[in-house]
């Protein structure tokens, strides 16, 4: 009797076994921010196939679904994988290949890094970049005086922190003379004498003649910032400003399988990339994405190239400038809109903003679905905003530059004008949603330190006491949507991810602590224990 009650419940237990769902993946005992509609939070989730096929209930879950391999999350904090709304991967990781200048606070500091470097790497270009000198006790541009006394055969070239003003030392400079008037730039001269201080289109006279990175610098580039994305928790990466060439080689390093990183790219402003990619059209894969372009309207306001409507502050001389005629921009939205593209501009000043949000509505003509975007979006004019609303322009935001600017930007905008500027809370009332992203390595590549800027809106010591404008601050929840869903949304990508909802990619993190309610002091010290694309594990923490 006991013997056939035995082969009873055996049989049962096979039956009911066998009728099990088999998934490749089960992850459960979580807290799940899924960032559906409900903002629903679940303890469980089954992949199959590198996608979500269930959510739900740790007992529900394991009775309705069978894995070989079983990830048992101890209670820690699942979210979608991060998503950067606008960053530079590539150049992020070429950078890593130069003198790193970030976090510097005096022009000698850099000239010791590049002492020091230079022993190591004894040829070719000196190159670096990261300086910011409103971080210098002495807040004002370095010169090339130094440099050319330390290096006066050798070539030496360094880019400020957002990439919109360099210096040069005379080897670089070889040919240049004082008193060429560009459009959109500056060659900084005192005394009738070339100081090195380059001003955003002037860049490109001394940057195009240093040597290309080889191929096989790129390729490492490339996975060395991948490497520290997936560290970092980020699962899919806004790439702004790519040559078509680029995308090939990224197109080549992902069908191989070593670039397993999604990256959302904007090819730059050139002739040779709008041939290639409207003779192709659209690329999209499981990985890749390639539907619009990055322009420039404007500089940055730390280098005082951002046009703006009224006068710097702090330099009544100066308006900033745009980088290009206004032509130039409508001529190129016609081309955008016709083939059906997405354009997304960068927009620091007031005056930069006005240009481009009145260029865009003279194609979107009110609400669209075209989502094109207005990249920074940083100071906008008190009469502008609704522009954005009205022609349904996204405006696309990184805001650790607030918590970077805070500390000078009353002083270039000036007390009325300042209250225009990084207003995430009125940018995001115009469509009720709003990508974030870190512009890395303008910022560093942290998201943590996105979500803390966003909502909490201080640094690291808890400047200033209250918050920054917190008129402006955004809700945890509306961070953690713009770091995913909308982040998705900005790239048309919303109904393969940003969420942890049935049906889509299993890019997912785990992390230690819970971002919606932990004491805001804690947000910067939260560690990523693990990150997966396609359900597979791409990064663990030991």
């Amino acid at each position: 009797m006991y013997k056939l009650l035995a082969l009873f419940f055996l049989i049962i237990s096979t039956i009911s076994k066998s009728q099990k769902v088999v998934a490749d993946l089960l992850v459960y005992n979580a807290r799940i921010y899924t960032v559906d509609k409900q903002f629903s939070v679940k303890e469980a989730m089954a992949v199959k196939d590198g996608k979500i096929i269930a959510v739900g209930t740790t007992t529900r879950l394991k009775k309705e679904f069978s894995s070989k391999l079983l990830l048992d999350a101890m209670g820690k904090f699942i979210y979608p994988g991060f998503i950067d709304a606008h960053a530079h991967f590539l150049g992020y990781g070429l950078g890593l290949q130069t003198v790193d200048l970030t976090g510097t606070k005096s022009w000698e500091e850099i000239l010791g890094r590049l002492k020091e470097y230079a022993k190591t790497h004894k040829e070719g270009w000196l190159t670096g970049r990261g300086w910011d000198q409103n971080d210098w006790e002495l807040k004002e541009f370095p010169n090339r005086e130094k440099l050319d006394q330390l290096f006066p055969g050798r070539p030496v070239f360094l880019t400020r922190i957002d990439g919109h003003a360099a210096i040069a030392n005379e080897k670089a400079l070889a040919g240049l003379q004082p008193g060429v008037k560009l459009t959109g730039g500056e060659l900084e001269t005192k005394d009738g004498k070339l100081t090195g201080i380059l001003i955003d289109n002037a860049i490109g006279w001394v940057s195009s003649r240093i040597p290309a990175p080889a191929m096989q610098q790129k390729k490492e580039a490339l996975l060395k910032a991948q490497a520290n994305c997936f560290a970092a928790g980020l699962t899919t990466i806004d790439d702004c400003g790519l040559q078509y060439d680029d995308v090939k080689l990224v197109e080549a390093l992902q069908n191989s399988g070593e670039l397993k990183m999604r990256l959302y790219v904007m090819l730059s402003d050139s002739k040779n990339n709008y041939d290639a990619i409207f003779k192709r059209g659209m690329i999209k894969t499981g990985r890749l994405n390639v539907r619009s372009f990055k322009l420039y309207v404007d500089g940055a306001l730390g280098s005082r190239g951002a046009c703006l409507l009224a006068p710097y502050a702090d330099k009544p001389e100066s308006y900033g400038f745009l980088v290009s005629n206004k032509e130039h921009f409508d001529e190129i939205a016609a081309k955008i809109y016709k083939n059906g593209f997405q354009m997304c501009t960068h927009a620091i000043g007031d005056s930069g903003n006005r240009v481009m949000l009145n260029t865009y509505a003279k194609y979107l003509k009110g609400k669209n679905e075209l989502r094109w975007r207005i990249e920074h979006a940083q100071v906008v004019n008190v009469n502008d905003f609704d522009l954005f609303g009205a022609n349904s322009i996204i405006p696309s935001v990184q805001p650790t530059h607030a918590t970077s600017d805070m500390y000078w930007a009353g002083e270039r905008l000036g007390i009325e004008r300042v209250k225009g500027a990084y207003a995430y809370k009125q940018l995001l009332n115009q469509n009720g949603w709003l990508p974030l992203g870190t512009d890395f390595p303008v910022e560093d590549i942290s998201p943590f330190k996105t979500f803390y800027a966003a909502c909490i809106r201080r640094d690291d010591k808890g400047w200033p006491d209250g918050g920054y404008q917190m008129e402006n601050a955004l809700t945890r929840q509306q961070t953690l949507s713009g770091m995913t869903i909308w982040a998705a949304k900005a790239n048309f990508e919303e109904k393969e991810k940003g969420s942890l909802e049935m049906g889509k990619f299993a890019d997912f993190i785990i992390l230690d602590g819970d971002l919606l309610n932990m004491d805001a002091g804690k947000i910067l010290q939260t560690k990523v224990l693990k990150t997966f694309v396609n359900g597979e594990m791409v990064y663990e923490r030991h």
